[in-house]
């Protein structure tokens, strides 16, 4: 009987998202009120801006601190988790509740990241393209003519593309031509190319001085799509991932390989529990975003274990 926690990033954040969380009369959890004071009281108000809820410095912070929120309120209620994993900025909640850091810190971590993350692209438009139903030939086609980076590998016809602005909206007509779906992101970064180099860099040198604990549940991170343990290790991959490919669809395969009972992504937004139902059919996934009270989540898993 096990259960995977999966943890979403940017791009996810709605201004309903988690409402079971500050519903009701229950205290909050901690990091919710240590996340509102971080980007303010009035952020699901604010969340219906966009210029304000796409900003890294809001929405990495943000999407942090509810995912940790989310876990505290339903880890006394559910088994502990045998594997976990997040994407891209969902890796620091991962890291958080698997024990490796305290959410004080991963919120810590999230403005850093995202500070380094806008310094690095300062002066440029970038950004990121989700390209659905074309192979990775015409994908390495079109990275290599509009000067783009493979940004995140989910499936073998789907990824996400990083680059300049102009770049990736150039490269939608010769993608198009060939079938494929194209969705500019929330993100106006390019995230895990090139482009943010020195983002990893900054970042890398400011986990040096962080204390790392190894996980207790299996931690699958974004850069190997595999298993990590040791600190140093665990350091390497979390700063590595900003400016290298995201191995989603390995990191889906390496927790399910580990049969797991059934999935839950605990965030924003359903999209992870999607690509695992479609990667992965026979393991049930839902995300907390779809339900409206955490005694229906809890209902749900308890359910699947049996």
């Amino acid at each position: 009987m096990s259960l995977a926690l999966l943890f979403p990033g940017q791009g996810t954040q709605h201004p309903a998202m988690l409402g079971w969380l500050d519903a009701g009369g229950d205290t909050p959890a901690p990091a919710l009120l240590a996340t509102a004071r971080q980007v303010g009281a009035d952020w699901r108000e604010r969340l219906a801006d966009p210029d304000w809820a796409q900003r890294n410095a809001i929405a990495q912070p943000l999407l942090t601190g509810l995912s940790i929120a989310a876990w505290q309120v339903l880890a006394p209620q559910l088994p502990a988790p045998a594997a976990i994993a997040g994407y891209s900025v969902g890796e620091l909640a991962a890291f958080c509740v698997a024990g490796v850091f305290d959410a004080d810190t991963a919120l810590a971590l999230a403005a850093a990241r995202a500070a380094a993350m806008d310094r690095s692209v300062s002066g440029a438009d970038t950004g990121l393209l989700s390209v659905q139903g074309v192979g990775s030939a015409a994908l390495a086609a079109a990275c290599a003519r509009h000067g783009l980076a493979l940004a995140i590998r989910l499936a073998p016809d789907r990824a996400v593309l990083g680059g300049l602005a102009s770049a990736l909206d150039a490269a939608v007509p010769l993608l198009l031509a060939q079938g494929a779906r194209c969705t500019r992101l929330a993100v106006r970064i390019a995230s895990h190319t090139p482009w943010v180099a020195a983002a990893a860099a900054e970042f890398r040198e400011l986990l040096a001085a962080v204390d790392f604990s190894p996980p207790g549940p299996t931690l699958v991170c974004n850069l190997s799509g595999a298993a990590e343990r040791q600190p140093p290790r665990l350091k390497q991959a979390l700063a590595g991932q900003i400016d290298a490919t995201v191995l989603w669809d390995q990191c889906m395969d390496s927790i399910a390989e580990r049969r797991v009972r059934c999935v839950l992504e605990v965030g924003a937004g359903q999209a992870l529990a999607r690509l695992w139902g479609e990667r992965h059919p026979d393991i049930p996934a839902r995300s907390v975003d779809e339900f409206h009270s955490s005694a229906a989540i809890v209902r749900w898993v308890q359910t699947a274990l049996r």
